[in-house]
């Protein structure tokens, strides 16, 4: 890790970590994921540290999701064996922030994507704004929901959280807050004083009771208010099924929305939504970390993995060339394959 990428700092009884890569939109690499679970395991019987915060540098977010470029060499090095490392950290320092016995702030200001949401959409206390882009965009680079975004995603509203898992839709602040992956809505012209009031906080007040002194009323989602087509076409059975309900609708939303799944890679989309489902069914965050590193593990050695990453990221070309090319290629029982293959254990 690179001496500044993960800050870490204790006053006033709060420990503080701040992700700070700003100039790469804060993208979580894996010695910051060891870094980050490193500090909670020192904090945890400190008696000095008594809350902690959660946020990123800079003005872009919190962050873009994991480092992927680094994920993309793995692969085609031939060492996926480093990215199931970085995943089985990751995904078990999501469950650490479910689980901690002490209260975790999170601040998902600004652009909160991928990883990004995993490590910080499972704490205890979780914040967004006005400025706050939250998205799991993973199906666009030949991937599927992880970091116990699965969970999340199973429990949203109707069949709002299968939208945002096959279309990588952005939640605003308060979409996330009515989907179930915010709790509090704070202007960010507030958030200087609420990090003031964390560290002055006087007994018997509990940091929920402080960030309440600061919560407004989110506005209306207007994501929720679209759940009327998103339901009717996102409850069907498959990818094809969901597809053909939404070239029904005359809504122009629901139009956008199949045209952008007809570009993502129809792989993805089939094990994304098995994977979500499967979440549902299983119910609990550490049953979908688990389900996630299997699903994870047998993408990563996709061909669509690298040609997403790829074509998004690394060349920008925007013109992926998914293997295979259509829905109607896919082989029956690929998502059967994802969810049930055994990867190696560390």
């Amino acid at each position: 890790m690179g001496v500044d990428e993960l800050l870490t700092s204790v006053g006033d009884g709060v420990g503080h970590l701040t992700l700070n890569r700003p100039d790469d939109l804060n993208v979580i690499t894996h010695a910051m994921v060891l870094g980050i679970l490193g500090a909670l395991e020192r904090w945890r019987t400190d008696p000095e540290v008594s809350l902690i915060i959660l946020d990123g540098a800079g003005e872009h977010g919190l962050s873009a999701g994991g480092d992927v470029r680094v994920l993309h060499a793995n692969a085609v090095t031939g060492r996926n064996d480093l990215s199931r490392r970085f995943w089985y950290d990751e995904y078990e320092l999501c469950a650490t922030l479910a689980e901690y016995p002490k209260p975790i702030v999170s601040i998902m200001d600004g652009l909160t994507l991928g990883c990004g949401v995993g490590i910080s959409a499972h704490a205890g206390i979780r914040i967004v704004t006005e400025r706050s882009r939250i998205a799991m965009p993973d199906t666009r680079v030949g991937f599927s929901p992880d970091a116990g975004c699965t969970h999340l995603l199973s429990r949203a509203p109707g069949h709002v959280g299968t939208y945002l898992a096959l279309n990588g839709a952005t939640m605003t602040g308060p979409d996330a807050v009515a989907c179930g992956f915010a709790d509090y809505y704070v202007p960010s012209d507030l958030l200087r004083h609420l990090y003031q009031a964390l560290g002055e906080r006087a007994d018997p007040g509990s940091p929920a009771e402080i960030v309440l002194l600061f919560d407004e009323t989110p506005p209306p989602s207007e994501l929720l208010a679209r759940r009327i087509w998103i339901d009717r076409c996102y409850s069907g059975d498959s990818v094809a099924d969901i597809l053909e309900r939404l070239g029904s609708e005359a809504d122009r939303d629901a139009r956008h929305a199949a045209d952008e799944l007809t570009r993502y890679s129809p792989l993805a989309l089939t094990v994304a939504l098995a994977a979500v489902r499967e979440a549902r069914r299983l119910g609990t965050l550490r049953a979908s970390l688990e389900l996630e590193y299997r699903v994870a593990s047998w993408l990563a050695d996709q061909p669509d993995w690298t040609e997403g990453i790829r074509a998004q990221v690394l060349d920008r070309d925007g013109s992926p060339r998914w293997m295979p090319s259509t829905l109607a290629a896919v082989p029956a029982g690929v998502a059967e394959a994802a969810l049930q293959s055994q990867p190696p254990k560390h």
